[in-house]
């Protein structure tokens, strides 16, 4: 109650714009009723459809049919009875407007039946500008595929840990830490071809970005964008993802990469990325040159700035129109 009293204080203030992102542990619903300034949520997750934020059933699968109450428990939270009320249908009509990083996560809220006004706003990125980018170096002998992002089941790692046991090409290094990286250690135990290297940052991770044969993200939930895609971009890598959210549709509008569905299809791509340098040279420029275009950040203001000043017009429009009307 304390840090909601605090919340509300803050944002009553005579703010232009409220931009809310993930509420979920700062007050839930209830804080979208604060304030007067024009509000915009961005859909960073799917918290407003799902107890467990990420449509990934019983920590298994993606979740097609709902099973919320058995789903929530599986996943060792409280249940959340307030979602059986309409807390957040009614919540919902206190923010101007909702932007989704991809059309399918937009899509996805709309088909669960949740009334929202709401457009798409791509993720950008600025890391790594081009005129900060060294020469291409060599940090390994053996060519590699890499991964970046949480080790947590959802990412779907532990399906590529056996076909690395088995490709004789390239090796698979994996970026990054989580809860389920014991068990993902143990499945690639005694595999010289695959390789765990932590948390990596800064210049060292621009390295293993820039160097990899290809960046694949195997993300088994629905993947709300998939920044890792580019991040690769920025770097010249060509990016293979799992046909599953809003990945599919990135590959498609840069043509920067390959989209598979079965495992067959995966290592048809690296292979195709390790016959052919070339190839793999042609695709990772495409990607560079989309991030230029449509995922960087002055591209991303731009629209934001426009909505914003849309949304600000509407409303001024609103008070006249009712001025008016008690005139």
């Amino acid at each position: 109650m304390l840090k909601s009293f605090k919340i509300k204080k803050i944002l009553e203030k005579p703010f232009d714009v409220i931009h809310y992102h993930n509420i979920s542990l700062i007050g839930g619903p209830k804080i979208l009723y604060y304030g007067q300034a024009v509000k915009l949520y961005t859909l960073h997750e799917y918290w407003l459809i799902c107890p467990t934020h990420l449509l990934f059933k019983f920590n298994h699968e993606v979740c097609i049919h709902k099973q919320c109450l058995s789903c929530t428990l599986a996943h060792a939270r409280p249940p959340q009875l307030w979602r059986y009320t309409k807390m957040i249908q009614q919540a919902v009509k206190q923010v101007d407007l909702f932007l989704a990083p991809s059309e399918f996560t937009m899509n996805k809220h709309l088909e669960t039946g949740l009334k929202i006004p709401v457009v798409e706003l791509p993720y950008f990125t600025s890391r790594w500008e081009r005129h900060d980018i060294p020469p291409r170096q060599s940090i390994a002998e053996t060519p590699y595929f890499l991964f970046v992002g949480r080790l947590v089941k959802s990412k779907g790692l532990q399906e590529l840990l056996p076909i690395f046991r088995r490709y004789e090409k390239a090796q698979l290094w994996i970026v990054g830490l989580g809860d389920y990286e014991p068990v993902l250690r143990r499945m690639a135990q005694g595999s010289p071809n695959i390789k765990f290297l932590g948390y990596q940052a800064g210049e060292q991770l621009r390295i293993l970005y820039q160097q990899a044969v290809a960046t694949i993200v195997p993300s088994l939930w629905f993947e709300v964008f998939g920044i890792v895609i580019l991040e690769a971009f920025a770097q010249e890598t060509p990016v293979i993802v799992r046909n599953r959210g809003g990945m599919p549709k990135i590959i498609e509008e840069s043509g920067a990469g390959f989209v598979f569905d079965t495992e067959k299809e995966l290592v048809n791509a690296m292979d195709q990325l390790m016959g052919d340098a070339n190839l793999r040279a042609k695709i990772g420029r495409r990607g560079y040159v989309a991030l230029q275009r449509k995922w960087c950040a002055e591209v991303h203001i731009k629209r934001y700035l426009e909505l914003v000043e849309q949304l600000a017009a509407a409303r001024a429009d609103k008070r006249v129109a009712a001025n008016l009307q008690e005139a």
